[in-house]
């Protein structure tokens, strides 16, 4: 019987983008959501590796040459304003240089090389400031705009419950991948997108106009991004399954052009 080559019959490997956490008061981890992992594993179909994002560690190289495709994940410390261009307000809450440090060069690197990355939340607002956007600090602080926080309480069901429906464009990148022109989403974050990136289009919006869907614009490789949380319920949620679906699609033919390690 021929033997198979381990590389042959491998999972593609996403790197998970994980977040800076002080565990006990004490002790420093980079942790990143089992429902992270989960919707990679199962629904994407690759293997999942979570990332320490600092500089110290791994660089921009390392992580394209180790990964096929990326997650950058949600996460509660923000884009530091900074990196477009404002001065730092109490408003824009908690910060991690680290993960600036990798993710926005990483986010131009695969936009450059047609590497693919998933977006969420915090992801999302990463791949506009990396593209030269920038961000509001408190979204329900707008005039006209809804709270899009998480529910300060409540079972995880309730946390991640449906909460607003995002509209997609016409015909769009969205509207092709849902088919539909709008869905149900939950809404967990404080911050949004402000002034558009150059080559970032907004191909979703909430009710109250925020930006909750978007791609950029001529790039050789998957690069959507979306405001809410996917990853919970991931193989289920109607809206959820086909965004990780595709995404593992499109790192398994990177992977399949021989691109990846």
């Amino acid at each position: 019987m021929p033997s198979v080559s381990p590389k042959a019959t491998r999972r593609p490997v996403v790197g998970i983008i994980g977040n800076a956490h002080m565990m006990n008061d004490r002790y420093e981890v980079h942790a990143a959501g089992h429902i992270n992992s989960e919707a990679v594993a199962e629904v994407a179909g690759c293997v999942p590796l979570i990332v320490p994002a600092d500089p110290r560690f791994v660089s921009v190289a390392d992580l394209m040459a180790v990964c096929d495709g990326f997650l950058l994940t949600g996460g509660r410390p923000n884009v530091h304003p900074d990196e477009y261009g404002e001065p730092e307000t109490p408003a824009h809450g908690a910060f991690d240089r680290g993960r600036d440090a990798i993710t926005l060069p990483l986010i131009r690197a695969c936009v450059e090389s047609g590497q693919p990355f998933l977006g969420v939340c915090r992801g999302f607002q990463e791949v506009n400031v990396a593209m030269g956007g920038s961000l509001y600090p408190e979204i329900r602080d707008l005039p006209g705009r809804m709270n899009h926080r998480m529910p300060p309480d409540g079972t995880m069901e309730e946390v991640f419950a449906h909460r607003h429906v995002v509209t997609f464009t016409e015909g769009g990148v969205f509207h092709r991948l849902m088919g539909a022109s709008a869905v149900m989403t939950n809404t967990l974050h404080g911050q949004g997108v402000a002034r558009a990136g150059g080559r970032i289009v907004i191909d979703g919006l909430a009710p109250d106009g925020t930006p909750e869907a978007l791609y950029v614009k001529d790039a050789p490789g998957f690069t959507l991004a979306v405001q809410w949380h996917p990853e919970w319920n991931a193989a289920n949620d109607p809206v959820s399954r086909p965004l990780f679906t595709a995404f593992g699609d499109a790192v398994r033919a990177w992977a399949g052009q021989g691109k990846g390690r």
